[in-house]
């Protein structure tokens, strides 16, 4: 386990978020320190996915206030923050007519990297999701695989090394020999490259496979938090439910 650094990378402070009087996520109160690996595990509509984009401001919190290395999400310039945070979601979105290389260099470019500088850091990444560089970066993304995609969409998310990851269920649509040995390679990068990372599944496996702590949500509100040992030791029914998850059928 990564030795979290103290700071504060980002902070929830009564946060909620409302369509036509309907509470997506109510009253969120929680802090995410560098270096730690903060799973979101909830049923499907339990504003998981909610929680994301409010940190990287595709949605506005109704009320609250949600900061990001300690400045308010309000206050920062949207290109600027989303800048600071690499974005995984479970179907890629690579863009089908850039080769892999081009996928990986896009943010760099954008932040307009000398060329030279770009190749390397699109190798180097390449090399980090074991893709071979000199094999794959000149594909496209319909040669590859479910697992290599998710692989590039990883490296593109690292690109212009981002402090903070928002990862929503990126392994999701993989069969489980794949998800498997991707869960493995995501554990080993975090704990070569200590990235702050929040990172939403369904799954109670893959929380306790990668979470520093865990998050529990239902029904739009965080039921509980922390580590897998304190999980296993909770009373709550939805605690309960998933942690029936575990357990071989007699």
């Amino acid at each position: 386990m990564i030795s979290l650094n103290h700071s504060i990378i980002v902070d929830f402070c009564q946060v909620s978020y409302h369509i036509n009087q309907r509470f997506l996520v109510d009253n969120l109160n929680f802090k995410v320190h560098a270096g730690e690996t903060l799973v979101l595990l909830g049923r499907s509509g339990s504003g998981k996915t909610t929680t994301l984009k409010l940190i990287n401001h595709l949605l506005t919190p109704t009320q609250g206030e949600i900061l990001v290395q300690g400045k308010s999400i309000r206050l920062w310039n949207l290109i600027q923050l989303r800048r600071q945070i690499g974005y995984v979601i479970q179907d890629v979105g690579l863009f089908p007519h850039f080769t892999v290389e081009q996928n990986v260099a896009l943010v760099p470019k954008l932040q307009q990297w000398n060329p030279h500088r770009i190749h390397e850091r699109v190798y180097e990444l390449l090399n980090l999701v074991n893709l071979d560089p000199y094999q794959f970066a000149h594909r496209y993304p319909h040669e590859l695989s479910g697992g290599q995609r998710q692989r590039v969409g990883v490296a593109r998310a690292l690109a212009a090394d981002p402090p903070l990851l928002l990862m929503d269920e990126p392994f999701g649509s993989l069969d489980p020999i794949t998800r498997l040995e991707l869960q493995r390679e995501f554990r080993r990068l975090q704990q070569q490259l200590g990235k702050t990372i929040i990172f939403v599944t369904h799954d109670i496996h893959e929380a306790f496979l990668l979470a520093s702590r865990i998050g529990l949500m239902l029904d739009g509100q965080l039921i509980f938090l922390g580590n897998s040992t304190e999980f296993k030791q909770s009373n709550h029914p939805e605690a309960q439910a998933f942690l029936d998850c575990l357990r071989l059928p007699s």
